[in-house]
């Protein structure tokens, strides 16, 4: 057999062989095979698109997109996007309550005023807070003479709306009745009305006249907690140092802090009353360093008057350099 030169000889990968051997004169007959050129291969491939390597990046990124709006946004506003936050309280959250309480006090203030001698007064007051509109008479007949002075705001309740509320006011009045030409102070009085207020887009306004609501005494709630057992021998070994208390506290704030516990800051009445008793002192049970004390105090003011007043205070258990044990007042209820 001739030589057969390398260079020309087909590749081992490219040949195709009978399963019997290598000649092709002992070779099983079989269907024809398809004789591969050289640098040809035995499978075919087709060239990729354009169109299709654009869609799987724009896919790609797609899903990115995708998944960085879920993490800003958070999966779950998706799932139920309609619900209300449980935290938020709708209207009571942004109402401006303490804006209310100041318009709702000053047209208090001249709504229960009005002079039949002045009769454009209250009027003109009334209107720096009512809306625009309104009546600024707001039902007053033009008769009478009666002023507030000092009004006291509440509790604010506003409406699901998010845009209304009312505000609770306390109100005290001078009444005057008519005499001769003149007017003759009657009783000093209190009222209580609840005041409509709306917020606008520039501030809250009045929105309406204000109705009297009934300002009733009640008992204390039965659960209040008690006071606890009194301490008779503390108490009676703590006398004396409640009255000098009291006497430095009346004075200056010098005089009170020398007798105040370490640590505490109490201002004294610097002189506004002088004390005149401790009608009553009880010291009740604790633990072994805080008491609770309670003190019924006669203050003497100008000439004759007298006033007694309440106090609620807490002890506090001081030792001295030389181990001496004392109770000293940490603070004034």
């Amino acid at each position: 057999m001739p030589h057969q030169d390398p260079a020309h000889r087909t590749p081992e990968r490219l040949k195709q062989r009978s399963p019997h051997g290598s000649h092709g004169a002992h070779a099983a007959p079989g269907p024809a095979r398809e004789v591969l050129e050289p640098g040809q291969t035995p499978w075919s491939t087709e060239p990729e698109s354009s169109f299709s390597t654009w869609a799987r990046r724009f896919f790609r990124g797609l899903v990115v997109v995708v998944l960085l709006l879920a993490a800003i946004s958070g999966i779950r506003s998706w799932i139920s996007p309609n619900r209300t936050p449980e935290t938020v309280v709708s209207g009571q959250s942004s109402f401006p309550a303490d804006e209310s309480r100041a318009v709702a006090t000053r047209y208090a203030v001249s709504y229960l005023t009005w002079d039949e001698d002045n009769p454009d007064a209250r009027p003109a007051q009334i209107g720096l807070d009512l809306a625009a509109g309104l009546d600024s008479r707001a039902g007053w007949n033009g008769r009478g003479k009666q002023t507030a002075d000092v009004a006291y705001p509440g509790e604010v309740t506003p409406d699901s709306n998010g845009l209304t509320a009312v505000v609770d006011v306390r109100v005290r009045v001078h009444t005057f009745a008519r005499q001769g030409r003149g007017w003759k102070a009657g009783p000093i009085i209190w009222e209580r009305v609840s005041v409509p207020v709306a917020r606008t887009a520039a501030r809250v306004v009045t929105s309406g006249p204000p109705t009297f609501v009934p300002d009733i005494r009640a008992a204390l709630p039965d659960n209040m907690p008690q006071a606890g057992a009194p301490d008779d021998d503390l108490t009676a070994a703590t006398q004396k140092d409640a009255e000098a208390f009291f006497g430095a506290y009346a004075e200056s704030d010098n005089k009170v802090s020398a007798v105040t516990a370490p640590g505490s800051t109490i201002r004294s009445l610097n002189g506004a009353v002088k004390f005149g008793a401790l009608k009553d002192w009880q010291v009740y049970t604790g633990n072994d360093d805080e008491r609770r004390a309670t003190a019924a105090v006669t203050w003497d003011g100008a000439g004759d008057t007298t006033l007694d007043q309440t106090y609620t205070l807490t002890l506090r258990r001081t030792v001295a350099t030389d181990g001496a044990q004392r109770w000293q007042v940490a603070a004034v209820g």
